[in-house]
């Protein structure tokens, strides 16, 4: 992938951001890369969720309305009476605005999960890792239930994870890195039978060795970007410096708001999906 970073004065940002355009005419690839110093003091990091009636809005409409600079479609989404709602862990202002799926039923058996998040401190602190939650309390392991397909394993010993004091998180799944290392944990988070592992336009989260937070688009589903695999997701988080990523929601969901100006082609154009969540970036 070719990176080419973007002026910060015409996005109206600081320096403490930077937005990186990436393109490989070979696959064809177009991609584009949000590195953000979470440490400079001029930016804060934040899980949005959304108040509109249905429980949608866009990501520009997520910008004006949280004042945030960055914008990236958050986690998964189902929809029920016209309502649509999270899927899986999802914290706004150290609220638990959904909790973390607790099991997956696959051909007729009952996998306990505990699926991929993102979260941060109120110090702005990223960290990645697999959770669960119970009543107003969430609980994040270093490794994920060991799930096979057709054999389901052990409901998770909750002794054996931390209390994770997170001011917002948001999970998707599955995990793409850990601690540096290739980790791409479909079965352990049930997304076997899915087509999740396919080609398609996503959005990932990561952590790099300094902390810096990593957000990257990858279209797909058109002539200039066809999108990626997990595999090859994971393979350019890596090539950017991430040790620790997390795949989002993708698909047409896939949207990079920076400055109020959508820099990525959703599905090929400039409409927008309705999304129920979001990661933002205000800038002080």
């Amino acid at each position: 992938m070719n990176w080419q970073r973007l002026a910060n004065t015409p996005l109206g940002i600081p320096e403490s951001l930077e937005i990186w355009e990436g393109e490989e005419e070979n696959a064809p690839l177009r991609a584009w890369l949000v590195r953000a110093d979470l440490s400079s003091g001029e930016i804060d990091v934040g899980v949005f969720s959304s108040k509109d009636d249905d429980g949608r809005q866009s990501a520009m409409q997520f910008a004006k309305e949280t004042g945030a600079c960055v914008i990236v479609n958050g986690g998964y989404f189902k929809v029920r009476d016209d309502f649509y709602s999270h899927i899986g862990l999802l914290v706004s202002d150290a609220e638990i605005i959904s909790h973390a799926t607790p099991g997956i039923f696959e051909d007729d058996l009952r996998y306990p999960v505990t699926r991929a998040a993102i979260g941060f401190s109120s110090t702005d602190e990223a960290k990645i890792g697999w959770v669960s939650s119970r009543s107003d309390s969430v609980l994040i392991w270093n490794a994920p239930v060991p799930n096979i397909p057709g054999t389901p394993a052990e409901i998770p010993d909750l002794n054996s994870a931390s209390l994770w004091d997170v001011d917002g998180a948001i999970a998707g799944g599955p995990a793409l890195i850990k601690s540096g290392k290739t980790r791409i944990t479909v079965d352990e988070e049930v997304f076997f039978g899915t087509t999740i592992p396919d080609v398609h336009p996503r959005t990932a989260a990561g952590i790099d060795e300094e902390g810096n937070l990593l957000l990257m688009i990858v279209d797909g589903r058109q002539r200039n970007s066809r999108g990626v695999t997990l595999t090859e997701l994971s393979d350019l988080m890596k090539a950017v410096g991430a040790v620790d990523a997390i795949n989002l929601d993708g698909g047409g969901s896939s949207t990079l708001v920076v400055g109020n100006t959508l820099l990525n082609r959703p599905t090929g154009g400039t409409f927008q999906r309705e999304i129920v969540s979001a990661i933002g970036i205000t800038c002080r």
